[in-house]
């Protein structure tokens, strides 16, 4: 049976991307470095040095690690300044509600985000009471897809067994992530790009609570 409910944070409750994209932007455009939506994609689920190692690589760019941190330095800054604008209209529609819904059952939920400013954006929106545990990038030194993540989630959701635990991820790095912790997956979003999830939801009203807690399945 599935007793822990454990959720990205990015894409599967709330939408940043739109954020993320837009603080790339801006630093793409004062640098004078190539930067589009494609680009931004291969982004999801990956670090801030990891993203900036993608955008230097595409553009053929070589820096110094001191130089590389004041780049990720700075596009935080405009990340959190765009994270002031943040609203309940950034939700992903229908997460709150059914992770209520696990609560009800007595089930246990947690929050595990690659993101450093994820505790941030869950009290702006105030759902940090959602989640019986958050891991967020400060508690991280391995990134996606690298199990670490989900591990330590579970940890702090007592010790939860793998294979009770189900992650929803929208980034193929965590289903990989997720898998290699030996618990379930559910991809959250567009099937063509998480090739590696055995399912996916573009709706939280695809899912079939009860199935889910028996089998680990959506429906």
């Amino acid at each position: 049976m599935i007793r822990s409910f454990i959720f990205d944070l990015d894409g599967v409750i709330v939408f940043t991307d739109r954020y993320h994209y837009l603080g790339w932007k801006e630093l793409a455009d004062e640098e004078g470095w190539r930067f589009d939506q494609t680009l931004n994609h291969q982004l999801r689920g990956v670090s801030r040095m990891q993203s900036l190692q993608i955008i230097l690589d595409h553009n053929g760019l070589e820096f110094t690690s001191q130089q590389k941190d004041e780049f990720a330095a700075r596009k935080n800054r405009y990340y959190q300044a765009l994270l002031d604008g943040i609203s309940t209209d950034d939700l992903y529609p229908g997460a709150v509600e059914f992770v209520g819904r696990v609560r009800s059952r007595g089930l246990r939920t947690a929050l595990g985000s690659s993101s450093r400013n994820a505790d941030r954006v869950l009290k702006a929106l105030e759902i940090d009471v959602l989640f019986d545990a958050v891991v967020t990038g400060h508690d991280l030194t391995r990134t996606k897809p690298d199990p670490q993540i989900f591990q330590l989630c579970a940890q702090r959701l007592g010790d939860a067994p793998p294979d009770e635990c189900v992650v929803f991820e929208d980034a193929e790095s965590g289903i990989e992530a997720a898998l290699a912790a030996g618990m379930h997956a559910v991809g959250v979003g567009d099937a063509a790009q998480l090739p590696n999830a055995e399912q996916v939801i573009s709706e939280y009203t695809e899912i079939d609570l009860d199935t889910l807690i028996e089998s680990g399945r959506i429906r």
